[in-house]
């Protein structure tokens, strides 16, 4: 059975914020508030974890999975990013996007699109989130918690806790999440795309015909 905690949303407790991320650490899997919806996430390169958050989703190996970054500074370890891509991810950072870029070799294979060799890149603006990621130290692995069968996110820590509690390591609750996911970009090519329209507005990225 998970472990459930309850973290302010706009002044996350250090205390349980360490708590957290020491499940991270032992390997756990976590559900975890966003400021798009509520996602999946575990530490990069933990396979088993990675593939339990694969049977909870039902993913194919042709899922991208997402670095969720608590700003830029480390973008370059796991994408390659050029001078146009990079403006516009820092016109948009933090916000409810993913951001589709050619990985380095730093990337964990498991975690990146098997013909493509891309990552997602996220950096959110949720202060529980961004807690995490602090005292983590490094980038999160993370999917967004969207079920087998569901349409929508799910956005109740409560729901969540009654549907995975024997599934994840621990939910936090932290207030209620959107549900829709993140608006998803890929930068891989010459030219923004469009791959999924969620909580940001993808109209920046829109190419005119």
């Amino acid at each position: 059975m998970s472990q459930f905690i309850e973290i302010h949303p706009q002044n996350p407790q250090p205390r349980l914020i360490r708590q957290a991320v020491e499940v991270i650490q032992s390997g756990g899997v976590i559900a975890y508030p966003t400021d798009s919806s509520y996602a999946l996430g575990c530490r990069i390169g933990e396979k088993s974890a990675v593939e339990r958050i694969r049977r909870i989703r039902q993913l194919d190996d042709k899922h991208n999975f997402t670095l969720v970054c608590c700003d830029l500074s480390e973008l370059g370890i796991y994408a390659k990013v050029d001078t146009s891509a990079f403006r516009l991810l820092k016109a948009y950072t933090p916000g409810p996007y993913t951001f589709i870029l050619n990985a380095t070799r730093e990337v964990p294979r498991m975690l990146l699109h098997p013909k493509r060799r891309t990552i997602g890149v996220r950096v959110p603006q949720h202060p529980i989130t961004l807690a995490l990621l602090e005292a983590l130290g490094e980038p999160l692995m993370s999917v967004s918690l969207i079920l087998p069968g569901d349409d929508e996110a799910l956005g109740d820590a409560w729901e969540i806790r009654e549907r995975l509690e024997h599934f994840v390591d621990l939910v936090i609750e932290g207030g209620p999440g959107g549900l829709q996911p993140s608006t998803v970009i890929s930068l891989a090519a010459d030219e923004p795309e469009v791959i999924r329209v969620g909580a940001g507005d993808p109209t920046p990225f829109m190419i005119e015909a």
